[in-house]
């Protein structure tokens, strides 16, 4: 941004910056369009050719849907090779353009939903890393879901807001840029950096064990409790209190106007909510807690601003607002902005990244192809919100039912919360489960109701109303969560990514046909995520179907010396080339890239699948699908198998059993090929592509064989689940023999190639027994 003003020229506060390789990606898109049209033909010619080998019909017809789906889904993906950008933003000069009192004010929402799965203590080291923002105090405002409905996290927090008494002013005075308790404490800077960190940290250990200690017991005992207000809080819990079927609980842990610092300087706003709960009503899960939030946010402070955090994702840098502040105090940028995203990062990744939990392609390579359209998607945790943006298009905002919660509404600050009963009241009324009866909450205002990623939906559905978001990727990362670190996590994580996808996919709102028709360009790129699971139905038939055709001894891919085999080298090596590229040229590494396209198969063959299927029994009405929590917890045996780069197989799933099939059948048909090439077969010619095929594939599946067969600690395959696939995988081979051969042709066969290894004497096929 740049102009005049009383003769002087306004610093930029942000600059933006095409990628080079544009270009490039346009002229590759149209030549490698060609060659799937190419494709494409081939495969209808192969079919129109008549064959009275069932099994031959019946995988043509299958590799021409797959490379059907293959060639939509690399269709969308050009979206995001179109315009990607990079932006660049500078806090420095923003106290040249706005003055700190006139920053807008921030809520921030941290969600959380099981104390077992996830600790209170990472909840609280989250919460005190943003209430510890280099921000204007006063305007800050921190507000805790708790849908677990569990004491053990507000004593949790009850302990984390003395705590912040101490530490946010030691972050201030030294001017720590790690301002998340537990990660400061376990660098090597808190150990030689200043005098008094020995004290604030015997302070930190104390809280921890207090905490942990009440975890582990599984309640907070009168020993605990120090004063009649605790007291009061905890006495909601009585008999009857359930984690499903419980009263709104919201318990203000401190306020700006009246807590104070060791220093003498006030506090942010800090508020514990979980909302009420019952079995007969529905809670939309994330969606309705952060509804929620929304509203008892409105009530007490109605923020212009409000940052969603997972209850992991803890700020790495006392500076993200500021940045953010650089796009909204932009006249460039600020009109229809609804959201600035950051991307996801974690800590404790393992060297090469071994589940792919970066999500580099994901949450960084897409985001900046999106970005240079009309932005990136939500990703459900590091996105700085404008409040009004939640209210209607740019150009029509719906007023809610209540004027407390229009999100132009101007909150008294004279008036203390703790002295407000009306503001408490209607808080604990807009909390209540049937609140949204009869309202525009969840389909025309607030976070967005109809799928499990609501993340995903809502970002699309402003995006569709005529709102655009930025993306924000500074040099150091601003916020930084927990991966999981097993297998069956990551899989259960991405199974309900891919049912909530399916119900966007499906829905009235399908990005294929709304999405294009308002957003163009941007809303194929949306359609690429909302398919994404239909990845499994390719990769399902390439893994399976070349290679039971291989052991038949079929040929279905182009021979050698057929211009189709250069045509089919072209796609594959292409695709793959075209991603390693983009993956290298942000910072990735080959060993990286390797294992993030191994997981993309290892998904495919297994929770997307899974979660294909799950969403069409429960579209049959035939079963239902919840939100299930990923565990935060982890461990020994678990963090030593993942230090050491291996996967962890050691839980029964599922999920495992196709997985375990695929690497069997592909191990087995290559072992037959590779005996017919040694032994000479007339099929030598057309088998390559095949072999190929394969043994990439078995390539991918090492770790799979490392689990069936090597392997003898935790994570090793289950047995039952071997024997589960070596079963399937036997039937496969004896439905596919079936189908390829008659008796006849079966023995004449193999008669043929045992000539050729020298087994048999010259005799005429005739003479074979019958």
């Amino acid at each position: 941004m740049r102009g005049k003003s009383s003769g002087t020229e306004i610093p930029p506060l942000n600059t933006t910056e095409p990628i080079r390789r544009t270009a490039l990606n346009r002229v590759f898109a149209v030549v490698y369009t060609c060659a799937i049209f190419a494709l494409l033909y081939h495969h209808v010619e192969t079919l129109t050719i008549r064959s009275r080998n069932p099994f031959v019909l019946v995988v043509s017809f299958c590799l021409l849907l797959s490379d059907v789906i293959l060639a939509l889904m690399w269709a969308t993906t050009q979206a995001f090779r179109m315009r990607p950008i990079h932006r660049r933003e500078f806090p420095g000069n923003l106290q040249k353009v706005v003055r700190p009192r006139e920053f807008p004010a921030l809520d921030v929402f941290i969600c959380t939903a099981d104390p077992f799965k996830e600790p209170p203590l990472s909840v609280v080291n989250t919460a005190l890393s943003v209430m510890a923002y280099d921000y204007p105090t006063e305007k800050l405002s921190v507000y805790v879901s708790d849908d677990g409905g569990s004491a053990l996290t507000l004593f949790a927090f009850m302990e984390a807001a003395k705590f912040a008494a101490h530490w946010l002013p030691f972050c201030k005075k030294f001017n720590l840029m790690e301002r998340n308790p537990h990660a400061y404490f376990s660098s090597s800077s808190s150990t030689s950096t200043h005098a008094c960190c020995s004290e604030i940290k015997m302070m930190y250990e104390s809280m921890k064990v207090k905490v942990e200690h009440v975890v582990e017991s599984g309640k907070v005992g009168d020993e605990n409790i120090t004063g009649d207000r605790e007291r009061e809080a905890f006495s909601k819990w009585t008999d009857d209190f359930t984690r499903h079927e419980h009263p709104t609980v919201i318990q203000v842990l401190l306020e700006t106007s009246k807590d104070r610092d060791i220093t003498g300087h006030f506090m942010p706003n800090l508020v514990y909510i979980s909302r009420e709960k019952s079995k007969t009503s529905p809670h939309r899960f994330k969606a309705g807690a952060l509804n929620v939030l929304l509203r008892v946010s409105a009530i007490m402070t109605n923020a212009p601003m409000v940052l969603t955090l997972d209850c992991d994702m803890s700020s790495n840098d006392p500076q993200t607002p500021l940045r953010v502040l650089c796009y909204i105090s932009d006249p460039a940028t600020r009109p229809n902005l609804s959201f600035v995203q950051f991307p996801q990062r974690f800590r404790g990744l393992s060297k090469n990244d071994i589940y792919a939990s970066e999500f580099k392609r994901l949450f960084l390579i897409n985001f900046l192809g999106m970005d240079g359209l009309k932005g990136p998607n939500h990703v459900g945790t590091g996105a700085f919100f404008c409040r009004r943006s939640l209210f209607g298009s740019p150009s029509t905002l719906i007023s809610p039912e209540i004027p407390q919660l229009h999100p132009n509404h101007v909150v008294d600050k004279d008036k203390p919360i703790h002295e407000s009963p009306a503001m408490l009241s209607l808080a604990h009324h807009v909390a209540g489960c049937n609140y949204e009866n009869q309202t525009k909450w969840g389909s025309k205002m607030g976070i967005r109701y109809g799928s499990l990623v609501e993340d995903y939906y809502t970002g699309y559905l402003l995006h569709c109303e005529g709102w655009r978001s930025i993306f924000c990727n500074p040099d150091r990362p601003a916020f930084y969560g927990d991966a999981p670190t097993t297998l069956v996590d990551l899989l259960n994580q991405h199974k309900r990514w891919a049912i909530g996808l399916l119900e966007v996919a499906f829905s009235r709102y399908c990005p294929i046909t709304f999405g294009i028709r308002t957003m163009g360009l941007m809303g194929l790129a949306y359609a690429h995520y909302s398919f994404w699971p239909i990845w499994s139905i390719p990769i399902m038939v390439y893994a399976f179907l070349p290679q039971l055709a291989l052991a038949s001894g079929i040929s279905i891919f182009p021979k050698i010396s057929e211009p189709g085999f250069l045509l089919y080298l072209f796609l594959f090596l292409g695709a793959y080339g075209q991603d390693c590229l983009d993956f290298l040229l942000e910072g990735g590494t080959f060993r990286k890239w390797w294992n993030d396209q191994r997981i993309w198969l290892i998904r495919g063959l297994s929770c997307h699948l899974f979660g294909t299927l799950e969403y069409l029994l429960k579209s049959l009405g035939i079963s239902a699908f919840g939100f299930n929590v990923t565990s935060k917890v982890v461990d020994d045996e678990q963090s030593k198998i993942y230090s050491q780069e291996m996967l962890d197989f050691g839980v029964p799933s599922p999920m495992f059993v196709t997985l375990a099939v695929a690497a069997i059948v592909n191990f087995f048909s290559f072992s037959f090929g590779f005996l017919q090439m040694i032994c000479g077969s007339e099929y030598n010619e057309g088998l390559p592509l095949q072999m190929l095929l394969a043994g990439f594939i078995m390539l991918n599946c090492w770790p799979v064989y490392e689990a069936m067969v090597l392997r003898t600690d935790k994570g090793k395959m289950p047995t039952k689940v071997t024997i589960v696939a070596a079963f399937i995988a036997w039937t496969l081979y004896a439905a596919a023999f079936h189908l390829s051969f008659s008796k006849l042709d079966a023995i004449d066969y193999l008669v043929k190639n045992k000539k050729r290894c020298g087994l048999l004497t010259r005799r005429s096929p005739s003479a074979a027994p019958p």
